[in-house]
């Protein structure tokens, strides 16, 4: 954006402003000097009553007297002298805002020229000391607080007098934050306040005099080397929001859904600032943390001109890299960073909700990635060329401790850190608004660093193509994910005053998920007939390949945050969306069958995971029936994985798919306990009984009339068992430790392949729960009541397998009677509305099946 202009770092290393005349005598000299002639200026300002004038009175005395002030913000402070420095300059500057009988009259005639000099001088304040202690921090403040002052108040600041302000800002912010952080220093203590003030006068300057391209350079330059501190992403993030909520109000209009911010982040943007004056700053805003995958990467991170000098030591060897605390925060920044663009998605989408998670995420517990640099994987006609280091270093395993309650969480919040940052647990996710952007111009603007951010530490590699029908996303080939031990050790981790050190991952899966799930959103709100860029869906695939993974290479909270976000994936008409179709029902056959999820527990909440994994079903269950034996053009199952084996070499057919989907629902309905989500299923499995009835009737009628090449006959265990997909096994793919559901697979898997069987193994599964753990929840049995009364009215060969089957009449009768007794005997307290309810509805299931099958009459 800029690379046409100058950076000014060097106009400010070169700057001599900040030196004295005392600079060139003995050390001794100054000193004295400088106690002798601010002892009685800081006095006068503490003991001067109103009207009380100044002891200077001409320019000269004024600019001789500034050149022993200068002096004194370097000495020790250990006496009074730097106070009363400050204490003066702090006063003086004030002349700016409103003139007092206590600033020198040179001064107040001249205000612009000599707030320019005292800036200059003041940034010797900030060189840390090497014994700082509370003082220097408190110092510190007074002069930020004093700026902060000055650029919020003053009317008559010139443009000259604003360039001098940034310049200050940028120069004391390079000092404290470039250099590693040091426990307990004052770099850690100011970090917050320090960025939160030049981002405030930078907003200011933006609406009096907006800031030329050489200042945004620099303070691009400049920001990079400050990243490991996590109060510059968090303020970046404030600010940017800020901008954002302005940004969508004049951009989309007043019927846009508005994105909410807490009021004190909205006071960051100055009221007078104009609707262009908004974009331009917004924008540049934007990339002013440059790319923030960076933080993925201690090398990146670690590779600044600061940091380099502190990695020779004496003897000429660098120090370990792990050897920084402050290295050890970066996947907690990495993840901040990802929110923050996070929510940026929701709001151009008008999917946002007020934030109720202030806290970190949970931990990732004992996973650690690979630290290789994130694969570029933007869009071709959006790549930049930039030099990627490498880091080649073997690193330790770590490994961290089931974490603690966050202490920052100030409220209780159910959110999970998986889920959509502004949207809490309890509420349903909101539809995007109508008047969303396109996905493409969304990609354009979050798509390189999201894409970047859901690949971190995956290493995809060309491999050969195997299959000659395979397009361009096959031609990425196989994908190597292995993980080694991580880099960060959590044993000498420093202590941060915005996090719990118990609270940081030692790895960045965290970041990497809210990648994921944000990517996922977006692909979600295409609209209809819109057109998505081919690159940009070819990564996204890739991306759901890799996140899906079961085997070996699991990533819990990645996979957690793809289901979570992809509920209506199926359903927005995406092109070649039907090519993931066997990753998810991989993931569905791990998720679902599961009761406990324990695996799954410590990133989201179980129930919400099932019930995305039910909606995604709920989409897949119609596949089967729709396309038949239509085989997949792109065979891509084991294309992206270790393995090597040309069992995925073959096409798969959606109709050999439909055996599993069926087993995923039976399982489900056997494990899950949610009452919302059991009807969800009990409603999916009535609709897959009438479906498959439907087209086995029209698959006979076409087979009867001649017609040939039929797809939708009936077909046996052998072409419709698990497929070759699944490796030609009906065992899952997970291993046994990780399926407490195992031996439910092998049990739901018999007499489901043909819709008599599907309809008598329906019965009997929801007969057998409706008289032992759903009696009295009254939602779950009137759907299982009306689940039932359903299956009654599926006609075609389903009725002649009723009719030589018996025992499931007999089960079905028996059980609704049981249920009946055991309602009517219940205590006479209980018998309420709702009571009456459930025995109603279970007549009403039993006149339906007299009423349809009128010659069950005739049994005893």
């Amino acid at each position: 954006m800029y690379s046409e202009w100058r950076s000014l770092h060097l106009v400010i290393q070169n700057d001599q402003g900040n030196t004295s005349v005392l600079h060139s005598y003995p050390e001794n000299v100054g000193r004295e000097v400088a106690n002798a002639v601010v002892r009685p200026l800081g006095q006068a300002l503490i003991t001067s009553s109103v009207g009380s004038e100044s002891l200077l009175k001409t320019d000269k005395e004024v600019k001789w007297t500034m050149e022993v002030v200068c002096y004194g913000l370097t000495l020790p402070l250990d006496g009074d002298t730097v106070k009363y420095c400050v204490d003066v300059y702090t006063d003086w500057i004030m002349a700016l805002v409103l003139p007092k009988d206590s600033i020198p009259l040179p001064v107040i005639k001249e205000p612009n020229l000599y707030v320019q000099s005292i800036l200059k001088h003041l940034q010797n304040l900030f060189v840390p000391r090497p014994d700082p202690g509370s003082s220097q921090i408190r110092l510190c403040l007074q002069v930020l607080k004093a700026v902060q002052k000055l650029a919020r108040e003053s009317t008559i600041m010139a443009r000259e007098t604003w360039e001098v302000l940034l310049l200050f800002l940028l120069q004391i912010n390079d000092t404290l934050l470039a250099a590693p952080t040091v426990q307990g220093g004052i770099a850690e203590n100011l970090a917050e306040k320090l960025i939160g003030v030049l981002f405030e006068v930078w907003l200011l300057a933006c609406t009096r005099c907006f800031p030329t391209p050489p200042y945004w350079k620099t303070a691009k330059e400049m920001v990079a080397n400050w990243r490991h501190h996590p109060a510059v992403v968090e303020q970046w993030s404030k600010v940017i929001c800020a901008l954002t909520s302005r940004l969508l109000r004049f951009t989309y209009g007043p019927s846009f859904p508005p994105f909410k911010i807490p009021d004190e982040d909205a006071g960051l943007i100055p009221p007078e600032m104009d609707n262009e004056c908004v974009a331009q700053t917004w924008f540049r805003f934007l990339h002013m943390l440059s790319n923030p995958v960076d933080l993925s990467n201690p090398v990146i991170i670690s590779s600044t001109p600061k940091f380099q000098e502190q990695f020779l030591n004496v003897s000429g060897m660098t120090q370990e890299l792990n050897q920084y605390p402050c290295l050890k925060h970066l996947p907690q920044i990495f993840f901040r960073a990802m929110r923050g663009i996070s929510c940026l998605v929701d709001a151009f989408l008008g999917i946002s909700r007020p934030r109720s998670d202030s806290a970190p995420p949970t931990p990732v517990n004992r996973l650690s990635m690979p630290q290789n640099t994130a694969t570029n994987t933007t869009p071709p006609h959006n790549r930049r060329h930039r030099a990627v280091t490498v880091n080649k270093a073997t690193m330790k395993t770590s490994t961290v401790t089931t974490a603690h309650t966050s202490k920052v969480q100030h409220q209780p919040s159910s959110t999970s850190p998986l889920s959509s940052p502004n949207q809490t647990s309890s509420e349903p996710r909101p539809l995007p608004a109508p008047r969303r952007p396109k996905v493409n111009s969304i990609l354009n603007l979050f798509g390189s660093w999201l894409f970047d951010a859901a690949f971190v530490h995956c290493k995809l590699h060309n491999g050969i193509n195997r299959d000659s029908s395979m397009t361009a996303i096959a031609t990425q080939a196989s994908v190597e994910f292995r993980r080694k031990g991580s880099q960060m050790s959590t044993d000498t981790m420093a202590s941060n005053p915005m996090f719990d050190a118990s609270e940081f991952p030692d790895n960045y899966e965290a970041g990497r998920a809210e990648a994921c799930g944000t990517l996922c959103r977006i692909f979600c709100s295409k609209k209809t007939g819109e057109e998505i860029l081919p690159a940009y869906l070819s990564r996204f695939y890739m991306l759901l390949i890799q996140g899906l993974q079961i085997a070996d290479f699991v990533c819990h909270p990645v996979l957690a945050s793809v289901i979570l976000n992809s509920p209506p994936l199926f359903c927005c008409d995406l092109k070649g969306i039907d090519v993931v179709v066997p990753y998810f029902i991989s993931a569905l056959e791990t998720i679902l069958p599961d009761r406990e999820l324990s695996k799954f527990k410590i990133y989201v909440n179980p129930t919400e995971l099932r019930r995305a994994s039910i909606n995604i079903l709920l989409s897949l269950l119609p596949l089967p029936h729709h396309f038949g034996t239509i085989k997949s053009e792109v065979v891509l199952e084991g294309k992206f994985s270790n393995d090597d084996s040309s069992t995925y070499d073959k096409p798969v057919t959606f109709l050999s798919l439909k055996l599993r989907l069926v087993n995923i629902l039976i399982g489900a309905l056997q494990t899950e306990t949610d009452p919302n989500n059991t009807q969800m299923i009990l409603g999916a499995m009535l609709n897959i009984v009438q479906d498959s009835a439907l087209l086995e009737a029209i698959g006979c009628q076409m087979e009867t009339n001649g017609g040939e090449n039929n797809v939708f006959k009936s077909h046996s265990r052998t072409n419709s068992g698990i497929s070759t997909a699944s490796g030609g096994s009906t065992e899952p793919t997970t291993p046994d430790s990780e399926r407490p559901a195992q031996a439910l697979l092998r049990d739901y898997a018999l007499n489901t392949d043909t819709a008599a069987g599907l309809l008598i193994r329906s019965i009997h599964l929801v007969t057998q729960r409706l008289n032992s753990q759903w009696r009295q929840d009254m939602s779950i049995s009137l759907a299982a009541l009306e689940l039932l009364s359903g299956l009654a009215k599926v006609r075609g060969a389903v009725v002649c397998a009723l009719a030589s089957s018996q025992r499931v009449i007999l089960v079905l009768f028996s059980s609704v009677c049981s249920y009946i007794v055991y309602q009517c005997s219940r205590p006479a307290p209980l018998h309420s509305r709702d009571l009456h309810s459930m025995i109603v509805a279970a007549f009403q299931c039993l006149c339906v099946w007299l009423t349809e099958h009128p010659d069950m009459l005739d049994e005893k």
